[in-house]
């Protein structure tokens, strides 16, 4: 017999036994479930205004059929300058947090965020079809 399949029958076998095994007569007690709620959720989703979509799926089709963000924005009259000044707010704020955290130095924030608006305007013209 392989030794390989041997070890890994035999750990299944430990696994499985030590998985039945009740260490300390506990019962796991579930939290109860959680209530949906709304609150803080905003009504508007600033990536589908200004590509004046009316919602994630027809986005997610639009792209699915090899349109750019650009190209979406072009045939519904959106604003593609919106949409690529909201995508570098919300990585400058990712840059934030990672410098904040320790993450990244100085020299890379600096680095990064002065090449934000290029990548970011270049990635509107990306297709994924």
């Amino acid at each position: 017999m392989n030794i390989k399949r041997v070890m890994i029958v035999g750990t299944m076998v430990v696994a499985m036994s030590f998985g039945g095994i009740n260490w300390n007569n506990t019962t796991a007690n579930a939290s109860p479930v959680a209530k949906w709620s709304t609150t803080g959720v905003a009504d508007k989703d600033e990536l589908l205004e200004g590509l004046k979509q009316v919602s994630d799926e027809e986005l997610y089709e639009a792209l699915y059929d090899g349109k750019s963000l650009h190209d979406i924005a072009a045939d519904n009259d959106g604003n593609i300058g919106s949409v690529i000044n909201l995508q570098i707010s919300q990585l400058t704020k990712q840059l934030d947090l990672r410098l904040a955290k320790g993450n990244i130095t100085a020299q890379q924030y600096t680095a990064h965020k002065a090449e934000l608006r290029e990548i970011v305007t270049q990635s509107t013209f990306t297709t994924f079809g």
